[in-house]
């Protein structure tokens, strides 16, 4: 046994569980079940239990090449229980769990870097029903949004009552009413994330349907598509048994998500609205992430195991953020970043921790 990476990758295990969306803690017992090798990578299967007297639970750890401490991100559990004799049958099935979601990843964070100015939400719904035209009016009397073609009778009709269409100041909006729910464990796993609710993942489980709300800024600068995409959300709030607004990983509560809307009415950009900060307890301090800067045309930004207080990380991100997109400022792996003369903190570029692709951390 390579005892070093097999010390690494039980860090990595203990601290993947411990991450705010999975256990949210250490777990109380863990041991290191067999080592295998899949694809010319190495693995490490683990087992453990969230309470002492709980079931063994499986989990997988890799995949190594030779003798490298860092693995290419295969590290996963679904919770369930290890059972010795298809403990390495069922981790391979983990594996490729893990490589198809992140393939689908890679690819929409792909699509993000070539079109920022792209936004996509969808609103979570207690029943299956859209009053369009309650929306539209929405739109149009609150928001001062409406289509730039005023003949859409025939467009209309082609529609149908599950879907909106409107070009609006050189961008385009679709509202599409999605019958049944997003899968459970994707929308349970994002609402987790939201700690200013902690209700988000039960409530969300109540969801049947969803708006699927999609705007595209074709002619309209990135902002002006991402202030378009919060009033066209905003409005869709405004339907009956509106349960969240599921974007940028996260889950929102729809009161929070119209209240910051509202700094549109106030010639300010509604940057709670189209960016998530995130905080979690890392192994050695607070972290923090964004989850949204992309889609505005930048790289997201996190804080690993800071020791300050985590309101103050928070606090710190949202400045950075602001300040980037405000001024549209470029952040380079290298540089140093600082909001007094003193204050130099170094930036570098490399695989996001909490979010996908790379980031820049920012020693705070």
């Amino acid at each position: 046994m390579n005892q070093n990476q097999y010390e690494s990758a039980l860090n990595e295990m203990t601290s993947w569980l411990a991450h705010p969306q999975e256990l949210g803690k250490e777990p109380a017992k863990i041991e290191l079940a067999k080592e295998f090798d899949y694809e010319e990578l190495h693995y490490y299967i683990f087992k453990y239990k969230k309470t002492l007297r709980g079931k063994w639970l499986l989990g997988v750890c890799g995949g190594y090449e030779e003798d490298s401490l860092e693995n290419c991100g295969h590290t996963f559990s679904e919770m369930e229980e290890y059972r010795e004799r298809t403990a390495e049958e069922d981790a391979v099935k983990l594996i490729e769990y893990v490589k198809s979601y992140w393939k689908e990843q890679a690819e929409q964070e792909e699509e993000k870097r070539q079109s920022p100015g792209t936004f996509v939400g969808f609103v979570l719904l207690e029943e299956s029903t859209f009053d369009k035209e309650a929306f539209l009016c929405t739109l149009k009397d609150e928001w001062q949004v409406e289509d730039d073609y005023a003949d859409k009778e025939e467009e209309e009709e082609e529609e149908g009552g599950d879907m909106a269409v409107i070009s609006y100041g050189g961008g385009f909006v679709a509202v599409s009413l999605m019958q049944g729910a997003i899968p459970e464990e994707e929308i349970v796993y994002h609402a987790k994330s939201n700690f200013r609710w902690p209700e988000a993942a039960e409530v969300s489980k109540r969801h049947k349907a969803h708006l699927l709300v999609s705007v595209f800024g074709k002619t309209m600068s990135v902002k002006e598509a991402g202030e378009l995409s919060v009033k066209v959300t905003a409005a869709c709030c405004k339907q009956k048994g509106v349960l969240g607004v599921y974007a940028n990983g996260t889950v929102y509560e729809p009161e929070f998500y119209l209240n910051f809307a509202d700094m549109i009415k106030d010639d300010l950009f509604p940057l709670f609205n189209l960016v998530w900060f995130g905080l979690y307890h890392g192994k050695n301090g607070i972290c923090g992430y964004t989850n949204g800067l992309r889609s505005l045309g930048y790289d997201e930004i996190e804080v690993i195991d800071s020791k300050q207080p985590a309101s103050e990380v928070g606090d710190f991100l949202t400045d950075v953020a602001n300040y980037v997109v405000d001024q549209d400022v470029v952040l380079q792996d290298g540089e140093t970043i600082g909001f007094t003369n003193e204050q130099k903190l170094p930036i570098t570029k490399s695989r996001g921790a909490a979010v996908e692709g790379d980031s820049l951390k920012i020693g705070f």
